[in-house]
C-alpha cells in the first residue's frame, strides 16, 4: 500500500525514525483542503507514505494482472490502490481516516481511474474474494491479519512493504535501496493422510503429510515399506516433494491441489528421468 501508519514508533525501521524527526505529524487543511502529514497519527498507527518504486515493486512481485481485484489494506491517500486501476486491476482500498479516504478519493479522481476506496476497519471488513492484497503494516498487525490471510483462496499473492509475517516466512523478498518488499503466495492446505498412485497402479502409495503455512514434513510407505518424504513445499495450489523408497530411489512429485481431496500431477524417478502422471486422494 502507498501510504502507511504505524502503531509504535519504536518498533519502526531507522529510515522511518528520521522522517518523523523532521517532519511535522499533524494535518492541515489549506484552502478547505486536507493535507496529511507524515507521522500523523491514525486508529493503530502513525501514517508513513511507500516510495513510488517500492509500489511498484509490490505490484511486479504480486504479477498482478488486468482485471484481477487487489485490496489494499490501510489504503491512506490511495497510492497503492491508484497505482493498480493503472495496470488494469479492480482495485480497492480500505481506510479508517474518512479525511484520508476523501482525499484518496479526489487523487483516484484526478489520475482518472475507477478505485473503490472506502472507509472501514480492515479488521471487520470483507476481502476474501481478493487476488492480490497490499500491506504496509507493523509486524503486529500484520500478524493478527495473518489467519485471516491464510485463510484466503489458495494462490492469493500478498505484499507486504517492510514488514514480516511473524513465522509465515515469505516466499519472495527485493531489496529496493533500504526498503523491502516481500511476497506471500497462500498455499493450499492439504495436511492430512494421502494415497498416491502412479500411473494409475492398483497399489497406493501411502502419504501422511503435516503442515506449517508453506512448509510440509511427513512420512511416507511405498509398497509397504518406509520411503523418506523430504523437500516438501506449497506454493499456492502447487506441491512438491520428494520421495526415496526403501531401496534408495529418488523420486520428485510435481502436481497441483485440485479442490480440497485431489492432487495430480508427474513424478520424475532420479535415476533414469522416467516421467510418470500421478494422483493422489485424501
Amino acid at each position: 500500500m502507498p501510504t502507511r501508519s504505524f502503531r509504535s514508533r519504536a518498533a519502526m525501521a531507522g529510515f522511518v525514525l528520521c522522517a518523523l524527526a523532521v517532519l511535522p505529524a499533524q494535518a492541515q487543511k489549506t484552502g478547505g483542503e486536507y493535507r496529511p502529514e507524515v507521522g500523523q497519527p491514525g486508529k493503530d498507527v502513525v501514517w508513513v507514505p511507500t516510495p513510488d518504486e517500492v509500489v511498484d515493486k509490490m505490484l511486479d512481485m504480486a504479477e498482478l494482472k488486468s482485471g484481477e481485484r487487489l485490496v489494499d489494506l490501510g489504503s491512506g491517500d490511495g497510492k497503492i490502490a491508484i497505482a493498480a486501476a493503472k495496470r488494469g486491476a479492480r482495485a480497492r482500498g480500505i481506510e479508517f481516516n474518512p479525511d484520508m479516504v476523501a482525499l484518496s478519493r479526489r487523487k483516484a479522481a484526478e489520475a482518472g481511474v475507477k478505485v473503490d476506496l472506502q472507509q472501514g476497519d480492515i479488521f471487520k471488513s470483507d476481502f476474501s474474494n481478493a487476488d492480490v492484497v497490499t500491506m504496509y503494516l507493523l509486524p503486529t498487525l500484520n500478524e493478527r491479519l495473518r489467519p485471516i490471510l491464510l485463510r484466503m483462496k489458495p494462490g492469493t499473492r500478498i505484499t507486504s512493504h517492510q514488514f514480516m509475517m511473524g513465522d509465515w516466512a515469505p516466499d519472495e523478498t527485493a531489496t529496493i535501496g533500504s526498503r523491502q518488499a516481500h511476497l506471500w503466495i497462500v498455499p493450499a492446505q492439504i495436511a492430512g493422510r494421502w494415497q498416491l498412485r502412479v500411473n494409475g497402479g492398483e497399489e497406493p502409495i501411502d502419504v501422511q503429510l503435516q503442515q506449517r503455512n508453506q512448509v510440509l514434513d511427513g512420512t511416507a510407505q511405498w509398497h509397504g515399506r518406509p520411503a523418506t518424504l523430504s523437500d516438501a513445499r506449497v506454493r499456492g495450489t502447487k506441491v512438491a516433494f520428494t520421495l526415496v523408497d526403501a531401496d534408495g530411489a529418488s523420486h520428485r512429485f510435481e502436481g497441483r491441489a485440485e479442490g480440497a481431496n485431489r492432487l495430480r500431477g508427474e513424478v520424475v524417478a532420479k535415476a533414469d528421468g522416467r516421467r510418470q502422471g500421478f494422483v493422489a486422494s485424501r
